[in-house]
């Protein structure tokens, strides 16, 4: 077994049961729009030395989350990014195309394969993982545990030093790519992500890679922002 494929088995080891010590479960599952905000914003606040995150930033292209919960989401992200004396971000290859353009991003950030988890961890003291282990927005388990806490440490240090430096990454294109036309004209329309993939002639896997490249392409994360960003830039 590879020491990441260990560190990663130790990591969901840790988090699936209670702290024997001290009888208590490990973390504390949120649910709920309003009280995973109240969470983010919570550990935006307490960040005060380190951030390290396992991130997927094409895990939400497609998928029925409101916007108002995606603003916080990276607005709480920015503020806990720029309170940290250290950054470290890993996220999967396939999400190159979000995150390219954004090297200046105060720390560093490192391409692999692929990430076990999403997770937030600050400070080494309180880690945030998904429920689901992909989205934040179904849920996160909120973990205080040391032992759980030092896994995940160990996990994405690991990660870390097996991942690529993300660097000279390209910049968003100042014209639109002819192929993402389409996609932008569908996603203006207020059509499904199913309806406008159909009409297209696209898989609903397609059509959500080619939504992540014009977010891209806009500079920007949020679906509700794309129209005024692509009027802004002469697009339409």
């Amino acid at each position: 077994m590879s020491e990441t494929a260990g560190s990663v088995m130790l990591a969901r080891a840790a988090m699936s049961r209670a702290a024997p010590e001290a009888q208590r479960p490990a973390g504390r599952p949120v649910r709920g729009m309003r009280r995973i905000s109240a969470a983010l914003a919570g550990l935006a606040a307490s960040t005060r030395h380190e951030l390290l995150t396992f991130d997927d930033p094409a895990a939400s292209a497609g998928r029925a989350i409101p916007e108002p919960f995606l603003e916080l989401a990276g607005a709480c992200m920015r503020a806990a990014t720029e309170r940290a004396c250290e950054v470290r971000r890993i996220v999967p290859r396939h999400a190159l195309p979000h995150v390219a353009g954004t090297v200046d991003v105060p720390g560093r950030a490192r391409l692999t394969d692929a990430i076990p988890f999403k997770m937030i961890l600050v400070d080494r003291t309180v880690a945030a993982v998904p429920l689901d282990l992909e989205l934040l927005y179904n849920g996160l388990l909120l973990i205080r545990d040391p032992v759980v806490v030092q896994a995940l440490v160990r996990a994405h240090q690991t990660s870390w030093e097996t991942g690529e430096e993300l660097a000279g990454a390209s910049a968003p294109p100042r014209e639109l790519p002819p192929q993402l036309r389409p996609v932008l004209d569908a996603l203006l329309s207020g059509l499904t992500d199913e309806a406008a993939a159909a009409r297209l002639g696209m898989s609903p896997r397609t059509y959500s890679r080619r939504v992540g490249e014009l977010m891209h392409a806009l500079g920007t994360t949020s679906r509700f922002r794309a129209g005024a960003e692509a009027a802004r830039r002469g697009w339409l």
